[in-house]
Protein backbone atom coordinates (compact mmCIF):
# COMPACT_ATOMS: atom_id res chain seq x y z
CA UNK A 1 0.00 0.00 0.00
CA UNK A 2 1.40 3.48 -1.07
CA UNK A 3 1.44 6.29 0.56
CA UNK A 4 -0.46 9.49 -0.84
CA UNK A 5 2.05 11.39 -2.80
CA UNK A 6 3.45 8.16 -3.96
CA UNK A 7 6.90 9.36 -4.90
CA UNK A 8 8.63 12.24 -2.99
CA UNK A 9 10.57 14.93 -4.69
CA UNK A 10 13.35 13.46 -5.37
CA UNK A 11 11.73 9.99 -7.09
CA UNK A 12 11.94 7.81 -4.25
CA UNK A 13 8.22 5.39 -3.61
CA UNK A 14 7.37 6.12 0.15
CA UNK A 15 5.74 2.44 0.77
CA UNK A 16 4.85 1.51 4.32
CA UNK A 17 8.13 -0.58 4.94
CA UNK A 18 10.38 2.91 3.86
CA UNK A 19 8.55 5.15 5.98
CA UNK A 20 8.51 2.67 8.90
CA UNK A 21 12.50 2.16 8.32
CA UNK A 22 12.73 6.39 8.06
CA UNK A 23 10.70 6.56 11.89
CA UNK A 24 13.22 3.36 13.85
CA UNK A 25 16.22 4.55 12.10
CA UNK A 26 15.13 8.43 13.56
CA UNK A 27 14.43 7.45 16.91
CA UNK A 28 17.69 5.52 16.92
CA UNK A 29 19.58 8.39 15.89
CA UNK A 30 17.95 10.60 18.29
CA UNK A 31 19.64 10.51 21.53
CA UNK A 32 23.27 10.85 19.70
CA UNK A 33 21.72 13.75 18.04
CA UNK A 34 20.36 14.91 21.53
CA UNK A 35 23.99 14.81 22.51
CA UNK A 36 25.21 17.18 19.81
CA UNK A 37 22.48 19.48 19.67
CA UNK A 38 22.76 20.43 23.59
CA UNK A 39 26.19 20.79 23.16
CA UNK A 40 26.16 23.32 20.66
CA UNK A 41 22.91 24.84 22.30
CA UNK A 42 23.92 25.04 26.10
CA UNK A 43 26.57 26.95 25.93
CA UNK A 44 29.60 26.84 27.91
CA UNK A 45 29.02 25.82 31.73
CA UNK A 46 31.04 26.18 34.75
CA UNK A 47 31.16 22.53 35.15
CA UNK A 48 32.93 22.50 32.23
CA UNK A 49 35.62 24.96 32.39
CA UNK A 50 36.22 23.64 35.83
CA UNK A 51 36.52 19.94 34.16
CA UNK A 52 39.10 21.65 31.59
CA UNK A 53 41.12 23.02 34.34
CA UNK A 54 41.59 19.77 36.22
CA UNK A 55 40.28 16.76 34.90
CA UNK A 56 39.64 16.79 31.23
CA UNK A 57 43.64 16.75 30.34
CA UNK A 58 43.77 13.11 32.85
CA UNK A 59 40.77 12.14 30.75
CA UNK A 60 42.05 11.90 27.45
CA UNK A 61 45.67 10.49 28.53
CA UNK A 62 44.07 7.89 30.43
CA UNK A 63 41.67 6.98 27.70
CA UNK A 64 44.59 7.81 24.53
CA UNK A 65 46.76 5.24 27.23
CA UNK A 66 43.84 2.59 27.22
CA UNK A 67 43.47 2.38 23.56
CA UNK A 68 47.13 2.08 22.85
CA UNK A 69 47.51 -1.10 25.67
CA UNK A 70 44.76 -2.87 24.74
CA UNK A 71 44.69 -2.34 21.06
CA UNK A 72 48.42 -3.91 20.96
CA UNK A 73 47.44 -6.66 23.86
CA UNK A 74 44.32 -7.27 21.70
CA UNK A 75 46.17 -7.88 18.47
CA UNK A 76 48.82 -9.76 19.51
CA UNK A 77 46.79 -12.33 21.64
CA UNK A 78 44.16 -12.92 18.62
CA UNK A 79 46.64 -13.11 16.11
CA UNK A 80 49.04 -15.24 17.92
CA UNK A 81 45.97 -17.37 19.12
CA UNK A 82 44.29 -17.76 16.29
CA UNK A 83 47.73 -18.59 13.88
CA UNK A 84 48.13 -21.30 16.34
CA UNK A 85 44.70 -22.84 15.92
CA UNK A 86 44.92 -22.32 12.62
CA UNK A 87 48.07 -23.24 11.09
CA UNK A 88 49.49 -25.91 13.43
CA UNK A 89 48.49 -29.04 15.09
CA UNK A 90 48.88 -29.60 19.17
CA UNK A 91 47.86 -31.13 22.14
CA UNK A 92 44.42 -29.42 22.97
CA UNK A 93 44.27 -27.68 19.66
CA UNK A 94 40.66 -28.92 19.28
CA UNK A 95 39.63 -27.61 22.86
CA UNK A 96 41.12 -23.92 22.42
CA UNK A 97 39.67 -23.41 19.04
CA UNK A 98 36.55 -23.59 20.75
CA UNK A 99 37.59 -22.62 24.52
CA UNK A 100 39.21 -19.46 23.46
CA UNK A 101 35.77 -17.24 22.86
CA UNK A 102 34.53 -18.05 26.38
CA UNK A 103 36.38 -14.83 27.75
CA UNK A 104 33.75 -12.86 25.76
CA UNK A 105 31.04 -14.34 28.64
CA UNK A 106 33.49 -12.52 30.86
CA UNK A 107 32.22 -8.68 31.85
CA UNK A 108 35.61 -6.51 32.34
CA UNK A 109 34.12 -5.00 35.40
CA UNK A 110 33.20 -8.63 36.65
CA UNK A 111 36.64 -9.42 36.07
CA UNK A 112 37.69 -6.61 37.72
CA UNK A 113 35.58 -7.54 41.26
CA UNK A 114 37.49 -10.93 40.94
CA UNK A 115 40.67 -9.98 40.39
CA UNK A 116 40.95 -7.38 43.29
CA UNK A 117 40.04 -9.36 45.96
CA UNK A 118 42.41 -12.27 44.70
CA UNK A 119 45.34 -9.84 44.24
CA UNK A 120 44.57 -7.17 47.51
CA UNK A 121 46.74 -7.38 50.64
CA UNK A 122 44.61 -9.49 52.03
CA UNK A 123 44.01 -11.96 49.63
CA UNK A 124 45.10 -15.64 48.91
CA UNK A 125 48.22 -13.98 46.71
CA UNK A 126 49.80 -11.52 48.64
CA UNK A 127 48.63 -13.52 52.07
CA UNK A 128 50.52 -16.95 50.49
CA UNK A 129 53.55 -14.72 49.89
CA UNK A 130 54.20 -13.19 52.98
CA UNK A 131 53.31 -16.80 54.86
CA UNK A 132 56.01 -18.76 52.44
CA UNK A 133 58.47 -16.09 52.43
CA UNK A 134 57.99 -15.03 56.12
CA UNK A 135 56.97 -11.40 54.78
CA UNK A 136 55.29 -8.24 56.65
CA UNK A 137 54.05 -5.20 55.13
CA UNK A 138 56.35 -2.93 53.95
CA UNK A 139 58.78 -6.04 53.40
CA UNK A 140 57.95 -5.98 49.21
CA UNK A 141 56.22 -4.37 46.41
CA UNK A 142 53.61 -5.97 44.78
CA UNK A 143 51.76 -4.19 41.87
CA UNK A 144 48.42 -2.73 42.52
CA UNK A 145 45.52 -3.78 40.05
CA UNK A 146 43.94 -0.72 40.34
CA UNK A 147 45.49 1.30 38.14
CA UNK A 148 45.12 2.45 34.49
CA UNK A 149 47.74 -0.70 33.95
CA UNK A 150 45.57 -3.11 35.52
CA UNK A 151 42.38 -1.85 33.29
CA UNK A 152 44.32 -2.39 30.22
CA UNK A 153 45.12 -6.03 31.31
CA UNK A 154 40.88 -6.52 32.37
CA UNK A 155 39.95 -5.09 29.23
CA UNK A 156 42.86 -6.88 26.91
CA UNK A 157 42.08 -10.62 28.74
CA UNK A 158 38.19 -10.29 28.31
CA UNK A 159 38.43 -8.72 24.58
CA UNK A 160 40.93 -10.50 22.46
CA UNK A 161 38.26 -12.72 21.18
CA UNK A 162 36.97 -10.38 19.00
CA UNK A 163 40.46 -10.52 17.39
CA UNK A 164 40.72 -14.00 17.28
CA UNK A 165 37.37 -14.96 15.87
CA UNK A 166 38.03 -12.51 12.83
CA UNK A 167 41.68 -13.45 12.50
CA UNK A 168 40.72 -16.92 12.53
CA UNK A 169 38.47 -16.84 10.15
CA UNK A 170 40.31 -15.37 7.88
CA UNK A 171 43.39 -17.95 7.66
CA UNK A 172 40.52 -20.33 7.76
CA UNK A 173 39.26 -18.53 3.71
CA UNK A 174 42.45 -17.08 2.48
CA UNK A 175 45.66 -18.84 3.93
CA UNK A 176 45.17 -22.04 2.24
CA UNK A 177 45.90 -21.54 -1.37
CA UNK A 178 48.04 -18.88 -0.99
CA UNK A 179 50.33 -20.57 1.62
CA UNK A 180 51.04 -22.94 -1.24
CA UNK A 181 52.00 -20.53 -3.28
CA UNK A 182 54.28 -19.10 -0.60
CA UNK A 183 55.87 -22.09 -0.27
CA UNK A 184 56.45 -23.12 -3.61
CA UNK A 185 58.67 -19.62 -3.93
CA UNK A 186 60.84 -21.02 -1.25
CA UNK A 187 59.13 -19.13 2.12
CA UNK A 188 59.83 -20.83 5.34
CA UNK A 189 57.08 -20.85 8.36
CA UNK A 190 58.20 -17.70 9.51
CA UNK A 191 58.41 -15.98 5.91
CA UNK A 192 54.74 -17.09 4.99
CA UNK A 193 53.46 -15.84 8.64
CA UNK A 194 55.02 -12.37 8.26
CA UNK A 195 54.68 -12.04 4.27
CA UNK A 196 51.70 -13.99 3.63
CA UNK A 197 48.87 -14.85 6.38
CA UNK A 198 49.10 -11.37 8.19
CA UNK A 199 49.08 -9.27 5.23
CA UNK A 200 46.07 -10.97 4.30
CA UNK A 201 43.84 -10.89 7.25
CA UNK A 202 45.06 -7.29 8.09
CA UNK A 203 41.81 -6.12 7.91
CA UNK A 204 40.63 -8.80 10.39
CA UNK A 205 43.07 -7.75 12.65
CA UNK A 206 42.07 -4.09 12.54
CA UNK A 207 38.38 -5.14 12.60
CA UNK A 208 38.58 -7.21 15.68
CA UNK A 209 41.15 -4.31 17.45
CA UNK A 210 38.67 -1.59 16.62
CA UNK A 211 35.57 -3.53 18.16
CA UNK A 212 37.83 -3.94 21.16
CA UNK A 213 38.51 -0.81 21.35
CA UNK A 214 34.92 0.54 21.30
CA UNK A 215 34.35 -1.81 24.42
CA UNK A 216 36.89 -0.12 25.69
CA UNK A 217 35.81 2.94 25.52
CA UNK A 218 32.21 2.28 26.39
CA UNK A 219 33.55 0.87 29.55
CA UNK A 220 31.91 2.01 33.52
CA UNK A 221 32.34 -0.43 35.76
CA UNK A 222 35.82 -1.36 35.58
CA UNK A 223 37.04 2.26 35.08
CA UNK A 224 34.80 3.24 38.17
CA UNK A 225 35.61 0.63 40.13
CA UNK A 226 39.58 1.11 40.11
CA UNK A 227 39.24 4.83 40.36
CA UNK A 228 40.85 5.58 36.45
CA UNK A 229 39.64 8.93 35.56
CA UNK A 230 38.04 8.71 32.02
CA UNK A 231 34.97 10.08 29.79
CA UNK A 232 32.30 7.50 30.71
CA UNK A 233 33.23 8.04 34.78
CA UNK A 234 33.08 12.27 34.03
CA UNK A 235 30.01 12.03 32.70
CA UNK A 236 28.23 10.39 34.87
CA UNK A 237 29.73 12.42 37.77
CA UNK A 238 28.93 15.35 35.70
CA UNK A 239 25.22 14.32 35.60
CA UNK A 240 24.69 12.99 38.89
CA UNK A 241 26.73 14.35 41.17
CA UNK A 242 26.86 18.07 39.61
CA UNK A 243 23.42 17.85 37.89
CA UNK A 244 24.89 19.52 35.15
CA UNK A 245 23.47 17.96 31.37
CA UNK A 246 25.62 20.44 29.61
CA UNK A 247 28.38 19.43 30.97
CA UNK A 248 27.73 15.54 30.73
CA UNK A 249 26.43 16.12 27.22
CA UNK A 250 29.97 18.16 26.32
CA UNK A 251 31.50 14.71 27.53
CA UNK A 252 29.35 12.48 25.74
CA UNK A 253 30.41 14.51 22.75
CA UNK A 254 34.25 14.19 23.60
CA UNK A 255 34.02 10.49 23.90
CA UNK A 256 32.11 9.77 21.13
CA UNK A 257 34.77 11.65 18.97
CA UNK A 258 37.13 9.12 19.87
CA UNK A 259 34.80 6.47 18.96
CA UNK A 260 34.48 8.27 15.34
CA UNK A 261 38.47 8.46 15.47
CA UNK A 262 39.04 4.66 16.56
CA UNK A 263 36.17 3.93 13.33
CA UNK A 264 38.13 6.40 10.94
CA UNK A 265 41.22 4.89 11.63
CA UNK A 266 39.85 1.31 11.15
CA UNK A 267 38.85 2.64 7.71
CA UNK A 268 41.62 4.23 6.40
CA UNK A 269 43.77 1.51 7.00
CA UNK A 270 42.14 -0.11 4.40
CA UNK A 271 42.87 2.55 1.92
CA UNK A 272 42.36 1.52 -1.70
CA UNK A 273 44.34 -1.91 -0.49
CA UNK A 274 42.39 -5.01 -1.57
CA UNK A 275 43.19 -8.40 0.04
CA UNK A 276 41.53 -11.26 -2.25
CA UNK A 277 42.53 -14.31 -2.47
CA UNK A 278 43.37 -14.88 -5.98
CA UNK A 279 44.44 -18.44 -5.45
CA UNK A 280 42.54 -21.53 -6.97
CA UNK A 281 43.36 -23.48 -3.96
CA UNK A 282 40.36 -22.92 -1.35
CA UNK A 283 39.91 -24.53 1.95
CA UNK A 284 41.74 -24.98 5.27
CA UNK A 285 45.55 -25.33 5.03
CA UNK A 286 47.07 -28.34 5.96
CA UNK A 287 48.19 -28.23 9.68
CA UNK A 288 52.02 -28.46 10.41
CA UNK A 289 52.03 -30.96 13.61
CA UNK A 290 54.67 -29.93 16.21
CA UNK A 291 57.14 -31.75 18.03
CA UNK A 292 56.26 -32.69 21.62
CA UNK A 293 58.55 -29.66 22.91
CA UNK A 294 57.01 -27.35 20.78
CA UNK A 295 53.35 -28.77 21.12
CA UNK A 296 53.71 -28.14 24.35
CA UNK A 297 54.40 -24.45 24.06
CA UNK A 298 51.89 -23.91 21.58
CA UNK A 299 49.32 -25.54 24.17
CA UNK A 300 50.55 -23.56 26.70
CA UNK A 301 50.38 -19.95 24.74
CA UNK A 302 46.73 -20.75 23.95
CA UNK A 303 45.95 -21.72 27.80
CA UNK A 304 47.37 -18.52 29.55
CA UNK A 305 44.83 -16.14 27.60
CA UNK A 306 42.24 -18.89 28.40
CA UNK A 307 43.31 -19.08 32.24
CA UNK A 308 43.43 -15.68 32.79
CA UNK A 309 40.56 -14.72 30.67
CA UNK A 310 38.05 -17.33 31.54
CA UNK A 311 38.75 -19.97 33.82
CA UNK A 312 40.51 -18.78 36.60
CA UNK A 313 38.20 -15.60 37.50
CA UNK A 314 35.00 -17.96 36.81
CA UNK A 315 36.33 -20.86 39.43
CA UNK A 316 37.34 -17.78 42.14
CA UNK A 317 33.75 -16.15 41.49
CA UNK A 318 32.24 -19.59 41.86
CA UNK A 319 34.40 -20.28 44.87
CA UNK A 320 32.69 -16.86 45.97
CA UNK A 321 29.31 -17.34 45.60
CA UNK A 322 29.07 -20.81 47.50
CA UNK A 323 30.97 -19.55 50.40
CA UNK A 324 30.41 -16.14 50.72
CA UNK A 325 27.27 -15.28 48.26
CA UNK A 326 25.16 -12.16 48.70
CA UNK A 327 23.70 -11.91 52.13
CA UNK A 328 20.35 -10.88 50.57
CA UNK A 329 19.94 -14.18 48.31
CA UNK A 330 16.14 -14.77 48.29
CA UNK A 331 13.35 -12.85 47.59
CA UNK A 332 15.40 -9.47 47.05
CA UNK A 333 17.76 -11.33 44.88
CA UNK A 334 14.69 -12.87 42.79
CA UNK A 335 13.64 -9.73 42.32
CA UNK A 336 16.72 -7.95 40.82
CA UNK A 337 17.20 -10.96 38.35
CA UNK A 338 13.28 -10.44 37.61
CA UNK A 339 14.21 -7.01 36.73
CA UNK A 340 16.83 -8.20 34.85
CA UNK A 341 15.22 -10.99 32.93
CA UNK A 342 11.98 -8.86 32.10
CA UNK A 343 14.41 -5.93 30.78
CA UNK A 344 16.26 -8.20 28.54
CA UNK A 345 13.40 -10.00 27.18
CA UNK A 346 11.39 -7.16 26.63
CA UNK A 347 14.43 -5.42 24.23
CA UNK A 348 15.19 -8.14 22.79
CA UNK A 349 11.66 -9.04 21.40
CA UNK A 350 11.50 -5.21 20.32
CA UNK A 351 14.91 -5.51 18.38
CA UNK A 352 14.13 -8.22 16.83
CA UNK A 353 10.98 -6.89 15.30
CA UNK A 354 12.56 -3.57 14.15
CA UNK A 355 15.72 -5.65 12.65
CA UNK A 356 13.00 -7.16 10.79
CA UNK A 357 11.13 -4.11 9.18
CA UNK A 358 14.56 -2.91 8.59
CA UNK A 359 15.92 -5.75 6.96
CA UNK A 360 13.15 -6.58 5.15
CA UNK A 361 12.84 -2.95 3.86
CA UNK A 362 16.12 -2.55 1.95
CA UNK A 363 15.56 -5.99 0.92
CA UNK A 364 12.43 -4.76 -0.91
CA UNK A 365 13.05 -1.35 -2.03
CA UNK A 366 14.34 0.07 -5.49
CA UNK A 367 16.20 2.58 -3.76
CA UNK A 368 19.09 3.13 -1.33
CA UNK A 369 17.67 5.06 1.31
CA UNK A 370 16.86 1.90 3.43
CA UNK A 371 20.28 0.42 2.98
CA UNK A 372 21.84 3.77 4.15
CA UNK A 373 18.85 4.02 7.40
CA UNK A 374 20.15 0.68 8.13
CA UNK A 375 23.92 1.74 8.30
CA UNK A 376 23.21 4.56 10.46
CA UNK A 377 20.81 2.40 12.96
CA UNK A 378 24.03 0.07 12.70
CA UNK A 379 26.51 2.89 14.00
CA UNK A 380 24.07 2.24 17.13
CA UNK A 381 26.93 -0.38 18.91
CA UNK A 382 29.78 1.54 18.39
CA UNK A 383 27.75 4.84 20.57
CA UNK A 384 29.39 3.92 24.36
CA UNK A 385 25.88 3.28 26.70
CA UNK A 386 27.13 6.79 28.79
CA UNK A 387 26.63 8.52 25.42
CA UNK A 388 23.57 6.95 24.89
CA UNK A 389 21.94 7.43 28.20
CA UNK A 390 22.48 11.31 28.34
CA UNK A 391 20.82 11.36 24.70
CA UNK A 392 17.99 10.19 25.57
CA UNK A 393 17.58 11.44 29.11
CA UNK A 394 17.86 15.05 28.18
CA UNK A 395 14.52 15.21 25.87
CA UNK A 396 12.82 12.54 27.33
CA UNK A 397 12.97 14.46 30.60
CA UNK A 398 11.73 17.35 28.61
CA UNK A 399 9.16 14.94 26.90
CA UNK A 400 7.96 13.83 30.02
CA UNK A 401 7.59 17.10 32.06
CA UNK A 402 5.53 18.21 28.95
CA UNK A 403 2.78 15.07 29.03
CA UNK A 404 2.91 15.66 33.11
CA UNK A 405 1.41 19.16 32.48
CA UNK A 406 -1.04 18.42 29.47
CA UNK A 407 -2.25 15.43 31.64
CA UNK A 408 -2.39 17.67 34.65
CA UNK A 409 -4.70 20.20 32.67
CA UNK A 410 -6.69 17.83 31.36
CA UNK A 411 -7.19 15.40 34.23
CA UNK A 412 -6.37 17.29 36.94
CA UNK A 413 -4.43 14.72 38.23
CA UNK A 414 -0.21 14.90 37.80
CA UNK A 415 0.79 11.43 36.56
CA UNK A 416 4.32 11.85 37.84
CA UNK A 417 6.85 10.34 35.52
CA UNK A 418 4.95 8.29 32.81
CA UNK A 419 8.61 7.37 30.95
CA UNK A 420 11.60 7.55 33.07
CA UNK A 421 9.68 6.32 35.76
CA UNK A 422 9.62 3.30 34.62
CA UNK A 423 11.09 1.36 31.75
CA UNK A 424 10.33 2.69 28.79
CA UNK A 425 13.20 5.22 28.93
CA UNK A 426 15.45 2.45 29.43
CA UNK A 427 14.51 -0.16 26.91
CA UNK A 428 14.65 3.06 24.57
CA UNK A 429 18.32 3.39 25.48
CA UNK A 430 18.97 -0.63 24.97
CA UNK A 431 17.32 -0.49 21.74
CA UNK A 432 19.48 2.58 20.58
CA UNK A 433 22.55 0.40 21.65
CA UNK A 434 21.91 -2.74 20.47
CA UNK A 435 19.31 -2.70 17.52
CA UNK A 436 22.35 -3.12 15.29
CA UNK A 437 23.46 -6.56 17.38
CA UNK A 438 20.09 -8.14 16.06
CA UNK A 439 19.87 -6.08 12.25
CA UNK A 440 23.57 -7.54 12.12
CA UNK A 441 22.29 -10.75 12.30
CA UNK A 442 19.14 -10.78 10.29
CA UNK A 443 20.21 -8.97 7.71
CA UNK A 444 23.15 -11.56 7.08
CA UNK A 445 20.21 -14.56 6.91
CA UNK A 446 18.09 -12.83 4.95
CA UNK A 447 20.77 -11.82 2.20
CA UNK A 448 20.87 -15.41 2.28
CA UNK A 449 17.46 -16.19 0.68
CA UNK A 450 17.28 -16.27 -2.98
CA UNK A 451 14.62 -13.68 -4.24
CA UNK A 452 13.43 -16.09 -6.43
CA UNK A 453 11.20 -16.70 -3.21
CA UNK A 454 9.90 -13.56 -3.23
CA UNK A 455 9.11 -13.86 -6.94
CA UNK A 456 7.27 -17.30 -6.05
CA UNK A 457 4.97 -15.97 -3.58
CA UNK A 458 4.12 -13.43 -5.41
CA UNK A 459 3.37 -15.73 -7.99
CA UNK A 460 0.88 -17.36 -5.43
CA UNK A 461 -1.16 -14.39 -4.88
CA UNK A 462 0.27 -13.39 -1.53
CA UNK A 463 1.27 -9.83 -0.56
CA UNK A 464 4.86 -8.06 1.22
CA UNK A 465 3.34 -8.79 4.69
CA UNK A 466 2.12 -12.22 3.76
CA UNK A 467 5.31 -13.12 2.39
CA UNK A 468 7.36 -12.23 5.33
CA UNK A 469 5.26 -13.97 7.82
CA UNK A 470 4.57 -17.42 6.28
CA UNK A 471 7.72 -17.42 3.65
CA UNK A 472 10.93 -15.14 5.34
CA UNK A 473 10.36 -16.00 9.44
CA UNK A 474 10.05 -19.49 9.13
CA UNK A 475 13.26 -19.78 7.29
CA UNK A 476 14.75 -17.33 9.66
CA UNK A 477 13.42 -18.77 12.85
CA UNK A 478 17.47 -19.81 13.86
CA UNK A 479 18.36 -16.78 13.30
CA UNK A 480 16.01 -14.46 15.12
CA UNK A 481 15.86 -16.45 18.22
CA UNK A 482 20.14 -16.29 17.70
CA UNK A 483 19.91 -12.12 17.42
CA UNK A 484 17.14 -12.00 20.24
CA UNK A 485 19.84 -14.07 22.17
CA UNK A 486 22.78 -12.06 22.14
CA UNK A 487 20.45 -9.13 22.75
CA UNK A 488 19.31 -10.77 25.58
CA UNK A 489 23.12 -11.16 26.95
CA UNK A 490 24.16 -7.59 25.83
CA UNK A 491 21.45 -5.74 27.75
CA UNK A 492 21.56 -8.29 31.13
CA UNK A 493 25.70 -7.15 30.97
CA UNK A 494 25.12 -3.16 30.16
CA UNK A 495 26.10 -0.76 33.07
CA UNK A 496 26.79 2.30 32.15
CA UNK A 497 23.04 3.12 30.59
CA UNK A 498 21.26 1.25 33.13
CA UNK A 499 22.82 3.35 35.77
CA UNK A 500 21.96 6.40 34.23
CA UNK A 501 18.71 5.73 33.38
CA UNK A 502 16.97 3.23 36.02
CA UNK A 503 14.07 4.48 37.62
CA UNK A 504 14.27 5.23 41.70
CA UNK A 505 14.94 2.06 43.51
CA UNK A 506 14.91 -0.10 40.74
CA UNK A 507 18.05 -2.78 39.99
CA UNK A 508 19.33 -5.15 38.26
CA UNK A 509 22.73 -7.83 38.49
CA UNK A 510 24.36 -5.50 36.78
CA UNK A 511 23.76 -2.78 39.07
CA UNK A 512 23.86 -4.76 42.60
CA UNK A 513 27.18 -6.23 41.31
CA UNK A 514 28.42 -2.52 40.90
CA UNK A 515 26.81 -1.62 44.26
CA UNK A 516 28.39 -3.72 45.84
CA UNK A 517 31.60 -3.90 44.61
CA UNK A 518 32.05 -0.22 45.29
CA UNK A 519 31.02 -0.67 48.88
CA UNK A 520 33.50 -3.27 49.00
CA UNK A 521 31.54 -6.12 49.66
CA UNK A 522 33.44 -8.27 46.63
CA UNK A 523 31.97 -11.49 48.01
CA UNK A 524 27.91 -10.76 47.82
CA UNK A 525 29.07 -8.91 44.50
CA UNK A 526 29.91 -12.38 43.69
CA UNK A 527 26.22 -13.88 43.54
CA UNK A 528 24.75 -11.14 40.81
CA UNK A 529 28.09 -11.29 38.83
CA UNK A 530 28.18 -15.15 38.37
CA UNK A 531 24.56 -15.52 37.17
CA UNK A 532 25.55 -12.98 34.53
CA UNK A 533 28.48 -15.11 33.45
CA UNK A 534 26.20 -17.76 33.21
CA UNK A 535 23.53 -16.00 30.91
CA UNK A 536 26.67 -14.56 29.04
CA UNK A 537 27.94 -18.16 28.38
CA UNK A 538 24.85 -19.26 26.33
CA UNK A 539 25.77 -17.32 23.10
CA UNK A 540 29.46 -18.34 23.07
CA UNK A 541 27.94 -22.13 23.23
CA UNK A 542 26.40 -21.24 20.43
CA UNK A 543 29.55 -19.40 18.38
CA UNK A 544 32.15 -21.97 19.65
CA UNK A 545 30.10 -24.67 17.97
CA UNK A 546 29.92 -22.83 14.51
CA UNK A 547 33.93 -22.22 15.25
CA UNK A 548 34.47 -26.15 15.40
CA UNK A 549 32.18 -26.67 12.14
CA UNK A 550 34.33 -24.13 10.31
CA UNK A 551 37.37 -25.40 11.58
CA UNK A 552 36.83 -28.92 10.76
CA UNK A 553 38.96 -30.81 7.86
CA UNK A 554 40.66 -33.62 7.57
CA UNK A 555 44.32 -33.86 9.40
Amino acid sequence: MELKGGRAAWGLRWSSLTVAAVVIAALIAAPVLSVFSNVFTGGTSDTWAHLSETVLGEFVFNTVVMCVGVGLGVASIGVTTAWLTTMLDFPGRRFYEWALVLPMAMPAYVMAYVYTDFLQFVGPVQSGLRELFGWRAGDYWFPDVRTVGGAVTMFMFVLYPYAYILVRAAFLERAGGMLEAGRSLGLGPWGCFLRVSLPLARPAVVAGTALALMETLADFGTVSYFGVQTFTTGIYRAWFSLGDRVAAAQLAAALLAFVVIVLSLEFASRGRARFNNTSRQQGAPVRKRLSLGLGLLASLACFMPLLLGFLLPAALLLQMAFVDGDAQFGPRFVQLARNSFVLAAVTAAIAVVLAVLLAYAARLARSPLPAALNRIVGLGYAVPGSVIAVGVLIPVTRLDAWLAQAWLTAFDVNPGLILTGGIAALVYAYLARFLAVALHAVESSLGKITPSMDDASRSLGFGKWATLHRVHVPILRGSLLSAALLVFVDVMKELPATLVIRPFNFDTLATQAHTLAADERLAEASTAALIIVAVGLLPMIVLSRQILKSGRRPD
